[in-house]
């Protein structure tokens, strides 16, 4: 049996994690400022992939990833899968599939810059996040500051356990 203590590292954790995709989300829409230029977010009409997809790809994938930039089916799915992500961690429900569309996107990102990462030559964020979401999806740290608990007894996730 655990120390309590533990399970609010976790939910921490988690909300940490959540946070990071939500203000990801939010400074794309609004141009807050920090990786994205005052004046050209979402919401005034600039594309959320298309700087990085064409600029900032390198490797074998590079080509790839540059053909898909400013495609509005891209931006969409880019960004609601930071919103989805970020809120279902910060909830602490339906973290099982944000865990997966989290690893996925990180995959992705992970091979759209297919260099070796700039301060190790194997090890960063881009592996050890989608680790620590998998953790915290295994300990299922949505059900402590979180509806996980709740969550997780509801038909819709007794039927379809992907949810959870």
């Amino acid at each position: 049996m655990r120390h309590k203590s533990v399970d609010y590292v976790f939910a921490l954790l988690r909300l940490g994690i959540g946070w990071i995709f939500l203000w990801a989300f939010l400074d794309k829409v609004f141009a807050l400022g920090f990786s994205t230029q005052p004046g050209k977010g979402w919401l005034s009409g600039f594309s959320p992939t298309e700087g990085f997809l064409k600029f900032a790809t390198k490797g074998p994938f590079a080509e790839l990833y540059q053909s898909l930039a400013g495609i509005a089916v891209v931006d969409w799915l880019f960004m609601l899968g930071l919103l989805l992500i970020g809120l279902a961690f910060m909830l602490g429900m339906g973290m099982r599939i944000a865990t997966y569309s989290g690893v996925l996107m990180y995959a992705f990102m992970y091979t759209a810059g297919f260099i070796p990462p700039e301060h190790n030559p194997f090890l960063d964020e881009h592996i050890m996040f989608p680790l620590l979401m998998i953790g915290l999806n295994m300990m299922h740290a949505g059900r402590v500051w979180g509806l996980g608990a709740w969550w997780s007894k509801t038909q819709l996730v007794k039927k379809f356990p992907i949810f959870e």
